[in-house]
């Protein structure tokens, strides 16, 4: 089956659209509002990717149509986020897309902005996305991969990250890989079965899954070193909060592989917040494949009332937890 003239010419004018900058309103999902009324960065890193899904079908790229006629699956590879002012379950998110100015030809770099209305339109969120149409062998039938969509198709998913993934040495024969993986370290790990909820295109894990992953693993670790979120939340009245998260996808994660999660904290910065760095990685032809990275910045506020927070310093048990050792 060949594209007719019609067809290309209307993934022409779509390439070009993408170029234009477009708009959205949109609201935070309820899920999302799991302390009082705010919203927590996962579910923004959501809005984020809404904006951008958006952005594609107001061109005439939506996701379903080039993955039903093309055979391109829509994938997020790589999501950088700051979070300026927290959003509210009510709020209303005024997202702006358009190309990002330092994306080369041929690449699907979009920045995003979310306004909140507040006394005035804040800008309360900015964001760098990176976007790969990759190919699927499954299925037939499909008219062939348009050369104006060409550029931004890939055979694999990968995307080249804001940092150098530090390289890791394991015993794969070893019996305990998660004790491997953090050896001489201050990190948590975990082993976790990839299920198919997290995955998208029937296969592969999808950038929503590794959210969801770097949000348990910060649960995780406080939980392992004695300050749970429940803990400070009790006795404390402390929530953590999330200025900014990055996380870049640098190899396909597969359905049912047992993905292993490392959380390795990196700095603490001046007593008010900590990063982060989350490498997932899978044991794949006798090799340990890096499959992401990511990092996050922490914080943490004491609530004020229903409505206001206000943020605090590390006390020496936060600070202990942090390093590792007992307070």
């Amino acid at each position: 089956m060949t594209t007719n003239t019609a067809d290309t010419a209307d993934i022409e004018a779509a390439v070009l659209a993408l170029k234009e900058p477009s708009s959205l309103e949109i609201r935070p999902r309820y899920e999302g509002s799991n302390i009082c009324t705010w919203i927590g960065f996962k579910h923004v890193n959501y809005l984020v990717e809404e904006a951008v899904l958006h952005h594609l079908r107001q061109a005439g790229i939506a996701p379903g149509t080039v993955y039903e006629t093309y055979g391109l699956c829509t994938d997020i590879v790589d999501i950088d986020t700051r979070i300026l002012h927290a959003f509210h379950i009510d709020d209303t998110a005024i997202a702006e897309v358009k190309p990002h100015r330092k994306a080369k030809d041929g690449e699907l770099v979009l920045a995003v902005t979310l306004h909140v209305r507040r006394e005035t339109l804040l800008k309360a969120v900015t964001s760098t996305v990176r976007v790969q149409l990759r190919l699927d062998p499954r299925g037939g039938g499909e008219q062939p991969v348009p050369a104006a969509l060409a550029p931004f198709a890939v055979d694999r998913l990968g995307a080249v990250p804001g940092w150098t993934p530090e390289p890791v040495e394991v015993d794969l024969a070893a019996d305990d890989l998660v004790k491997e993986l953090t050896a001489g370290r201050n990190a948590y790990a975990w082993k976790f079965r990839i299920p198919y909820w997290y995955c998208h295109f029937t296969e592969r894990q999808q950038m929503s899954g590794y959210l969801r992953l770097m949000e348990e693993a910060k649960d995780r670790l406080v939980a392992d070193r004695g300050v749970s979120i429940k803990t400070l939340l009790d006795e404390q009245n402390w929530i953590p909060v999330v200025p900014h998260s990055r996380i870049t996808v640098l190899d396909e994660a597969r359905m049912e592989e047992d993905l292993y999660v490392v959380l390795t904290v990196e700095s603490v910065f001046k007593g008010f917040t900590y990063d982060s760095r989350m490498d997932t990685y899978v044991v794949r032809d006798g090799q340990l494949v890096q499959t992401a990275t990511g990092r996050i910045t922490h914080g943490y506020a004491v609530i004020e009332n229903r409505r206001d927070w206000s943020l605090v310093s590390f006390d020496d048990r936060m600070n202990a937890a942090l390093e590792g050792r007992s307070a």
